[in-house]
């Protein structure tokens, strides 16, 4: 899994905010790790020095193997809350999409023991 993170202007991108987003990223879908070959983080601070609630805003692009690039945003009040709260969404938009790609719903529903019903007489 590649791991691309990038902050705007207004948040300093360190050494220690990436090895953080890599190890919940890594610790979050370790068990799709062979479906998923990219991710991309990007941080924003939306009023910049003005401050303000919910105006850090984290984006997260995973692009899952032989699928289209699934994109996720969430607001919060710092990095913290902002990351947990986009791998959230993208966990589900993820679960969602590969559950989709497994059992398409043009798929014929099995029935269990159909042979059985039709030589019961009611």
């Amino acid at each position: 899994m590649n791991i691309e993170i990038r902050t705007d202007k207004n948040i300093q991108n360190s050494d220690r905010l990436i090895e953080y987003v890599r190890a919940e990223l890594n610790q979050e879908f370790q068990r799709h790790s062979e479906r998923i070959t990219h991710f991309s983080v990007h941080f924003s601070d939306e009023n910049g020095d003005k401050g303000g609630s919910d105006d850090i805003k984290c984006m997260i692009e995973a692009r899952p193997a032989g699928l289209k690039p699934v994109v996720v945003n969430h607001k919060g009040h710092n990095i913290d809350t902002a990351i947990h709260g986009a791998i959230e969404r993208l966990k589900r938009s993820l679960e969602h999409t590969f559950e989709k790609k497994e059992n398409p719903r043009g798929a014929q529903p099995a029935f269990a023991d159909a042979d059985l019903d039709d030589d019961e007489d009611v």
